[in-house]
């Protein structure tokens, strides 16, 4: 019953389209067959053929098209009693092909415009999956990091012995899964940093910032992390031997970041005995940082994708990550209005370096 109580409005619709477009052909029919058939008044057939294209589809398209050209031509033969001239005949064939013409065009017209609605549903319910997706991720992101700081914190305890002795040995296991839960929770933090920035955009919060005390405060916390994979980490104050001071607009603890992650990257991705430098160098415009380590270098082909989400490469570089540090890197620099890029070294080795506009203010350490 509720199937066929809405099926009867839709009904009731199309009968009253056909209705009026019944009504449309007796009209044009009445002034092409009451009046001298020198005049042609066939032209009037294309509202009937655009409303049956519109309203009913291409079946009704083609045969109003059919009986426009058809009643259009018959004029000539009927009423009768004269002669047909070429020159009318000519105008009839004129306005047939014009009817013809119509009909294709708004079949086409309709056509496309349901490809268009199509095209635009499909990528609609594509930016639906891709959000939904992301709200997703951010929020398992956000949820991972309540059990893991609770985790961290019972080791924690277990290591400052709140609940009894602990061996050395039992020392070292703990400080293993205490880093190994911090990995954990740094990666949770840089996927929802990831999201948040490409859903609401990145919030800086930008003072002056000295690019070499960042780089050096960065560089001691992970000389530990270098020390234990063998590498040795150098500072490079560009073509000068003396310190210089890289001013720069800039928020410190996203930059920070990215001398975190451009440092690990380059200390993952070296071998025992290799050195890691860090290359300070002040231009007229620009203050750079250059990341320099002696591993395998990249492969031409990886040069593209090296800063996309979640890009691997395939290389002969040891260390592998999950793609992120260096998406979000790009993130944290293109909002600085820098430039950030990688290139190989001779004979071997990599360069990740990146450049931002240089403060215009000196600074003096009073300041």
């Amino acid at each position: 019953m509720l199937f066929l109580k809405s099926g009867l409005p839709n009904q009731e619709s199309k009968l009253s389209k056909y209705l009026l477009m019944t009504v449309l052909f007796i009209v044009v029919f009445v002034l092409e067959f009451s009046t001298p058939y020198e005049y042609v008044f066939g032209y009037l057939y294309t509202g009937p053929i655009l409303l049956a294209n519109s309203w009913l589809g291409r079946r009704a398209t083609l045969i109003a098209t059919l009986v426009a050209v058809g009643l259009t031509m018959l004029n000539l033969v009927v009423p009768g009693g004269k002669v047909i001239k070429a020159a009318i005949f000519a105008s009839r064939a004129i306005a047939s092909m014009a009817l013809i013409v119509t009909g294709i065009l708004s079949d086409k017209l309709r056509r496309s415009e349901e490809a268009i609605a199509q095209a635009k549903a499909k990528l609609a319910a594509q930016e639906e999956l891709v959000r939904l997706k992301e709200d997703f991720a951010s929020t398992l992101t956000h949820d991972l990091k309540t059990p893991l700081l609770g985790a961290m914190e019972a080791l924690k305890a277990f290591q400052q012995e709140k609940f009894g002795a602990v061996s050395p040995a039992q020392q070292k296991v703990l400080a293993t899964m205490i880093r190994s839960h911090d990995t954990s929770l740094q990666l949770l933090e840089t996927l929802l940093d990831v999201y948040r920035n490409d859903t609401e955009g990145l919030r800086l919060d930008l003072a002056p910032v000295d690019l070499v005390i960042l780089a050096e405060e960065v560089a001691g916390t992970l000389r530990e992390l270098a020390a234990s994979r063998r590498v040795y980490l150098t500072l490079n104050y560009g073509d000068s031997d003396w310190r210089r001071s890289l001013w720069v607009k800039g928020d410190a603890l996203q930059l920070q970041r990215v001398l975190t992650n451009l440092l690990v990257n380059a200390i993952n991705h070296s071998r025992r005995g290799d050195r890691v430098e860090v290359v300070l160098e002040p231009q007229a415009a620009y203050q750079v940082v250059k990341i320099l380590d002696t591993g395998a270098g990249i492969q031409p082909e990886q040069f593209p994708h090296l800063f996309e989400r979640f890009y691997h490469g395939h290389s002969n570089r040891q260390a592998k990550g999950v793609g992120l540090g260096l998406y979000l890197s790009r993130q944290i620099i293109a909002a600085h209005n820098g430039i950030i890029w990688a290139e190989n070294r001779v004979p071997t080795g990599a360069i990740f370096a990146f450049k931002l506009p240089v403060y215009p203010f000196s600074f003096s350490p009073t300041v």
